[in-house]
């Protein structure tokens, strides 16, 4: 079974992938931590995000490996586990440049389409996973939150790791990321090819039991829990 989340940043699809993934007994694939990679390494290496050839160069060479489990996505750069600190908000920001550029767009989803086909059965998050990465999957999810909501939990998240940012510019982040990401979802709800779920006002157990009940609705078989 192939499950997709998309849907804004702080939407909680990160969490509510890992738990299903976990409840589902499947890996859980994590393409946005490949897109803030090569972010990452365009600002340690000082290659400029406005050469969109200079981007796509380093991304097509960039040894990256991913460690898909139940619970996690691990990432690597040339061995290297940076899965902690391609969550700055300087990486955020980077990310939203890297996502518009067309061919570092074609690189990475061929290499997510080679990991799922490797993995057969997953869990995978990101901002464009039922539209255009994994179309066929066999269940697809938007999650939406307010953006008051979203800006609090990121910045409960980015405090809790040191990070020192203000709600503001995490809320401000998230507003110029939405004006370019939420293109990348949008075809599953005009065609009302998803299931959209508003976090707003919901915990992540109550998220999660609302995906279980409708992935069990299509019919698919729910592994038992101790």
């Amino acid at each position: 079974m192939v499950v997709t989340i998309d849907g804004p940043a702080g939407s909680g699809k990160s969490t509510a992938a890992r738990k299903l993934a976990a409840r589902l007994q499947i890996p859980y694939l994590d393409t946005g931590a490949m897109y803030r990679a090569v972010a990452y390494e365009c600002l340690r290496r000082h290659v400029p995000l406005s050469d969109e050839k200079a981007v796509q160069t380093l991304a097509a060479a960039l040894p990256l490996e991913l460690d898909c489990g139940p619970t996690h996505t691990r990432i690597r750069i040339d061995g290297r586990d940076v899965s902690e600190a391609i969550r700055t908000l300087a990486v955020s920001a980077a990310t939203s440049c890297v996502a518009r550029m067309s061919s570092v767009r074609t690189l990475l989803v061929a290499e997510q389409r080679r990991i799922g086909q490797g993995l057969g059965a997953f869990v995978a998050e990101g901002r464009d996973q039922g539209s255009v990465v994994f179309p066929h999957a066999d269940v697809k999810f938007v999650l939406e939150a307010s953006l008051s909501r979203r800006a609090e939990r990121r910045f409960q998240e980015m405090t809790a790791d040191g990070e020192n940012v203000t709600l503001d510019s995490v809320r401000e982040n998230l507003r110029a990321r939405d004006a370019v990401d939420s293109r990348q979802w949008e075809p599953l709800l005009k065609n009302r090819a998803a299931t959209v779920i508003d976090t707003t006002d919901l915990t992540i157990a109550e998220v999660i039991e609302r995906m279980i009940d409708h992935i069990s609705a299509l019919g698919h078989a729910i592994p038992t829990t101790s």
